[in-house]
């Protein structure tokens, strides 16, 4: 197949290029999930959890006591008297910017590169993030939401652009595992920022909240800056790449050379049941994992009674596991193709179930635990861990169904899919405000579970691996009359070249 990378022309060696870039937007990735998790436990220690309670103790959930723990919050403090529903529209803010500009960039990405949209997009988000204190304190509940907008206008560039630039500096039999080592940066970024959150909270400068932004503001905008000085659109475009490396990696893209632009094919696009088996995963998968990521702080420290400073421990374990499980099976994924035992569809149906279906599971079981504090987090912990199987199975799908318009099918079905996210803790908001008992918490769960398995089901029975029909790079030459026009320009040029030696023969 043409698509097939040549073994016996690998490049050996771990100082390659294409791992340096792969390694980029890992970081990439994790400065962006900081970004955004952080403030679901900051706000934690925002809220002022008496006032909100007409100056009742704190809400808590009174079913789990105090006597069954060595270390209980009993509530703190913070400066703003926002309810549960505000906090639910404070923590959602963010992704209100963020969906907006997910498609609008991958058209532009397709046509003009990826690299700068990415790297000026998370600088502005890094850079919006020194304002979020003086927002939240100058300009209230409002302030802080659209500071937050902005920050997700900066950040909507991050996954389709990611996914332009893995397709155009990684081979098929090596997406796997280089496609789940980017997005594990998501989880990394989970298990740094939401310790660090904690601790920041509890001990940090500026009455300790703020500092977390300011912390992680810097450390995003460090690395926007040398992303955008040291990495290159294309292996093509960077200018010491090593020749062999460059050949592999042009060689094993199939179509990357034929057209360089050509037209994105919607009516392909949207007629295709494989493109929606890969937009209902991610929908789902998105509501499900942002009802974990923005709520489970809350749910330990209202059910489970956590401090906060173990809130932002605790709450990293799962991530930590999806991190570990996500590297792990990406390997068995990129073995299971290139041994030929599975082929690219099978590959990728196995490997979404497991990330797909295992949290659905474990949410149902983790809402039947009560007050045990070490089952439930046990569970959550599994569950998460196995959500990691998504990033070999709908998350890299874009590449083996479209190489050349990945980015802007990346673009189209992370928009849906953080609508649906952001939908996530509203949801939960509204259904535990001042009322956060176990029962309401299994509404929350129960709904995530039901959208995971049923999302998973629907990819299973339409999801495909197999490069499609409208990405074929002979049907953009036929389509367009590219090759006649073509030949028509060479014929010309060659009878060109003719006729100027054999004037030069008579003149002399």
């Amino acid at each position: 197949m043409a698509s097939e990378e040549k073994d016996l022309d690998k490049p050996t060696g771990l100082l390659q290029t294409r791992f340096f870039v792969t390694f980029m937007l890992f970081l990439g990735m994790a400065n962006a999930y900081v970004m955004r998790t952080n403030m679901s436990v900051a706000i934690v220690a925002m809220v002022n959890h008496t006032a909100i309670n007409d100056g009742h103790e704190d809400v808590m959930d009174d079913e789990c006591p105090d006597a069954n723990y060595t270390e209980v919050d009993h509530g703190q403090d913070g400066e703003f008297a926002w309810n549960s529903a505000l906090q639910g529209y404070i923590l959602s803010s963010f992704f209100y910017g963020y969906v907006i500009t997910q498609i609008p960039f991958g058209m532009l990405a397709k046509k003009y590169g990826a690299l700068r949209f990415l790297g000026y997009g998370m600088l502005i988000n890094s850079v919006f993030a020194f304002l979020v204190p003086v927002a939240a304190r100058e300009g209230g509940v409002w302030g802080l939401c659209v500071v937050r907008f902005i920050q997700g206008l900066g950040e909507g560039p991050i996954v389709p652009c990611t996914h332009a630039l893995l397709a155009k500096w990684i081979p098929p039999n090596e997406r796997s595992r280089m496609g789940a080592a980017v997005y594990a940066g998501a989880q990394f970024g989970t298990i740094i920022s939401m310790p660090l959150s904690g601790l920041l909270a509890e001990y940090g400068f500026d009455g300790g909240w703020p500092s977390i932004f300011y912390v992680f503001g810097a450390v995003g905008t460090i690395w926007s800056i040398a992303f955008i000085i040291w990495v290159y659109e294309d292996p093509s475009s960077h200018p010491s790449i090593d020749e062999r490396e460059k050949k592999y990696i042009n060689t094993s893209l199939w179509g990357t050379t034929e057209v360089k632009s050509p037209p994105i094919p919607f009516k392909g696009i949207f007629k295709s049941l494989p493109f929606y088996a890969i937009l209902l995963a991610h929908m789902g998968h998105n509501y499900g994992y942002e009802t974990l990521m923005t709520e489970l702080p809350t749910y330990m420290k209202q059910v489970l009674r956590f401090s906060l400073k173990s809130n932002g421990l605790l709450s990293s374990l799962p991530y930590l596991a999806m991190w570990i499980f996500s590297m792990g099976i990406s390997v068995v994924a990129d073995w299971m193709i290139s041994s030929k035992r599975f082929n690219h569809t099978q590959t990728r149906k196995v490997m979404n179930s497991i990330g797909q279906y295992g949290p659905g599971l474990a949410l149902v079981a983790a809402s039947y635990t009560g007050c045990n504090r070490v089952l439930t987090l046990a569970i959550l912990t599994v569950g998460v861990g196995l959500n990691g199987g998504i990033y070999s199975g709908f998350k890299i799908n874009h590449l083996d169904l479209t190489p050349r318009f990945a980015g802007f099918l990346m673009a189209i079905t992370n928009c849906s899919a953080n609508l649906a996210g952001l939908l996530a803790p509203i949801a939960a908001g509204n259904l535990i405000n001042n009322q956060p008992t176990i029962a309401q918490w299994q509404k929350v769960f129960f709904i995530a579970a039901a959208i995971y398995i049923i999302a998973g089901t629907f990819f299973n029975i339409f999801g495909s691996g197999e490069r499609q029909y409208w990405d074929n790079p002979d049907n953009d030459v036929r389509d367009n009359n590219v090759l006649e026009s073509q030949t028509h320009v060479s014929s010309q040029e060659d009878s060109t070249r003719r006729r100027i030696p054999a004037a030069i023969t008579a003149n002399q």
